[in-house]
């Protein structure tokens, strides 16, 4: 089966690109492949003809989106409408990765797939939100695959930023203790993937996030515990650490639709946090 990839240079493309063993995985990225620019992706997939596109571009910078909404919307929404709608035009199957930011966050429960978002309160969740209705509207053949607080090889992600940040320079850090997530890392992510890839009768949303849940402190508390760092944490909140885009509170997820599609469950936040441990920082 051969898998093009946009984004193929970010953090989740990068994981991808050693993961997916056995698939003919063709990595794409600017300048090669804009998808901005419908007539040139439209060539790019009838020149390489793959099964599948695996859509991982994006805007994600969250603040950026905010004092750049134009950029974000011709990135997260039009350019997401141009893949869906040359995947369309080709017959190839599309699996588009979006976000927990297209809910506002207030739930007091995870999000389910069948949960109605409403695009939440950034430009970036919007714009992102956008993009998922047009690739519903334009590419019937589709996966959306939802997830949040993700980290991986290479970063830039929370982990690399907290070990950066423990140097042995800083007697304490602030992490913000009242937004609640499911740390993700981009292995996790592709492994399963790699089952929804192998499952062609697979269509919807689906999210693909950890189980567990923990605030952003607790997530650095088992940061510096696994790589035996002696940081002090000061767990602070959201109002202590404003930034251009409100976060959301609640960014869990519920993987209903794995646990009803038959797929295996994603791990615990906590194994797939000690894996990723081992390998990126010996």
């Amino acid at each position: 089966m051969k898998v093009l990839l946009t984004g193929g240079k970010g953090m989740l493309g990068r994981t991808l690109s050693r993961e997916l063993t056995g698939f003919e995985v063709v990595p794409t990225d600017l300048p090669d492949a804009d998808i901005t620019d419908a007539a040139a992706f439209d060539a790019l997939l009838r020149r390489e003809r793959p099964d599948v596109v695996i859509h991982c571009a994006a805007m994600t910078a969250v603040d950026k989106c905010e004092s750049e909404s134009d950029l974000a919307y011709k990135l997260n929404a039009f350019g997401s409408a141009n893949v869906a709608g040359s995947c369309h035009r080709n017959g190839i199957r599309l699996i588009a990765i979006s976000t927990d930011y297209v809910f506002d966050g207030d739930s007091e429960r995870p999000y389910n797939e069948f949960d109605r978002p409403t695009g939440g309160r950034t430009v970036y969740g919007r714009s992102k939100f956008a993009g998922e209705e047009a690739v519903r509207q334009h590419c019937p053949d589709h996966v959306i695959c939802r997830i949040s607080w993700l980290y991986g090889s290479g970063g830039p992600s929370f982990v690399h930023t907290m070990m950066n940040l423990a140097d042995g320079s800083r007697p304490e850090l602030k992490v913000v203790c009242d937004q609640t997530g499911n740390p993700t890392s981009t292995l996790a992510v592709a492994r399963q993937l790699r089952e929804i890839l192998l499952r062609r009768e697979l269509c919807g949303t689906f999210h693909l996030t950890c189980e567990g849940e923990a605030s952003w402190a607790e997530f650095a508390a088992e940061i510096f515990r696994l790589a035996g760092k002696k940081q002090r944490i000061v767990p602070c909140t959201t109002e202590e650490y404003p930034r251009p885009a409100p976060r959301p509170a609640n960014s869990r997820l519920d993987k209903m639709m794995l646990r009803l599609a038959g797929l295996p469950a994603m791990p615990h936040w906590k194994t797939a946090l000690a894996e990723f441990m081992a390998a990126e920082f010996k």
